[in-house]
């Protein structure tokens, strides 16, 4: 019986379409082969038996991410990668896909792919888990030739992007060119993501990376590259009148999704602005590592920001910063010298009363004090500084002199370069 099952493949080498129809003549049931990433590769096409769940992989050549993330919660994707063996699905309703057989494609312990079998007039029998087994070893040699073609574009595609970040090309003209040769449509709007991991990015967490990346629908990622500890992507729009929304919530879903599936935390991550032309992925990419070395020196302060549009007048402090002939309040020094001598607290309360925009109670609440030692300190603070603090001008200047000198204190210490 086995060799029969075997003698089914044959002549379909390199033909996944034909090799989907004859797992599903076997097995009586609609099949679908994805890549590693739940990327549509092939399905069986003579029968009109199917969900809504397969509907949509078959118009979108993907799986729904409201698929992937319910398979994930009902641990039908970790237990496909952790084994080799078939396993059944039951039905999730509330996206849409029915009852299914499935197994995973693989070369020793890696994951090449998979390949499911849609339920529908009868249980499936060990004798058809078994013949699936079958199925997915005769698919893994069609998937390596894949993997290896999709390799050699993709070290061509880094290259590229690397140029691009470097500021190599000038002219737009040169940079369509090249994209019209790899078959792939400018973007209308750009961003260039940068996250930076806790150590080096291992094999295993790039791959972890990769498939993060090509299941999330939130954006078009276009290149990407990893160097060393940090992963750095050149990303589009799907919707490009929300565009801003969706890198902030591309961002936040990426480091909770590989912290929460593949355990791995500390990852930061910011964007630099959006540009319609490509010759300036340069200037968005230094504003995404400014944006991270914001983040490292201010993490309480900027922990919701993830791009460098949203970072206010932390945007303009490596420009200050070099000014020749920047102005600093003569108040902010006496202050500095007073609690060195007396080992109080008034730059830290000055700096906390600014940064709750003047409110006595949360500066109170920040600094763990009671509102009265806030009202004295503020009084000391006027007194020995010489300081107006019913004047709003002086008190933006004050606010974004202490920032500043935070920045100027810690800058060198922290470079993503």
């Amino acid at each position: 019986m086995e060799g029969s099952n075997h003698n089914i493949f044959k002549g379909v080498y390199g033909d996944l379409v034909e090799f989907a129809d004859r797992v599903s003549t076997v097995l009586g049931c609609p099949i679908t082969i994805e890549d590693a990433n739940h990327r549509l590769l092939a399905y069986s096409m003579h029968d009109d038996r199917t969900d809504q769940a397969r509907i949509a992989t078959i118009i979108g050549r993907r799986v729904p991410e409201k698929v992937i993330n319910s398979l994930w919660r009902e641990g039908v994707i970790p237990a496909l990668l952790k084994n080799s063996s078939p396993i059944l699905i039951p039905a999730i309703q509330n996206v849409g896909l029915g009852k299914r057989a499935a197994i995973s494609i693989r070369k020793n312990s890696e994951v090449l792919g998979f390949i499911w079998a849609l339920e529908t007039e009868k249980p499936f029998t060990e004798k058809d888990l078994k013949f699936l087994e079958l199925a997915a070893k005769e698919a893994k040699n069609q998937l390596l030739q894949l993997q290896l073609k999709k390799k050699r574009r993709e070290e061509s595609y880094q290259e590229f992007l690397w140029q691009l970040l470097t500021g190599h090309y000038e002219e737009e003209a040169e940079i369509q060119k090249i994209l019209q040769g790899y078959g792939i449509t400018a973007p209308s709007l750009f961003s260039i993501i940068v996250f930076t991991f806790p150590t080096d990015i291992s094999s295993e967490t790039e791959r972890n990376i990769y498939y993060t990346l090509t299941t999330s629908q939130k954006l078009k990622v276009i290149f990407y590259t990893i160097n060393q500890s940090q992963l750095i992507l050149l990303v589009g729009p799907i919707q490009s009148d929300s565009f801003s929304a969706s890198i902030q919530d591309f961002i936040t879903s990426f480091i909770t999704q590989m912290k929460t599936r593949f355990v791995v935390d500390q990852i930061a991550g910011a964007a630099g602005l959006p540009y319609s032309k490509l010759s300036l992925a340069k200037e968005s990419y230094n504003e995404a590592l400014y944006t991270l070395k914001i983040k490292k020196i201010f993490p309480k302060e900027t922990a919701p920001i993830h791009s460098y549009n949203s970072l206010g007048i932390y945007q303009y402090l490596d420009v200050l910063s070099r000014h020749p002939h920047k102005a600093v309040h003569s108040g902010i020094q006496l202050l500095i010298e007073y609690d060195e001598k007396n080992q109080s607290n008034l730059i830290k309360t000055l700096h906390a009363y600014l940064e709750c925009d003047s409110n006595p109670y949360d500066a109170a609440n920040s600094l763990h004090v009671h509102v009265n030692t806030i009202h004295y300190r503020l009084k000391r603070i006027s007194e020995i500084g010489n300081i107006n603090l019913r004047n709003p001008l002086e008190k933006m200047a004050l606010l974004l002199q202490l920032v500043l000198l935070k920045y100027e204190t810690e800058k060198d210490a922290v470079s993503y370069n």
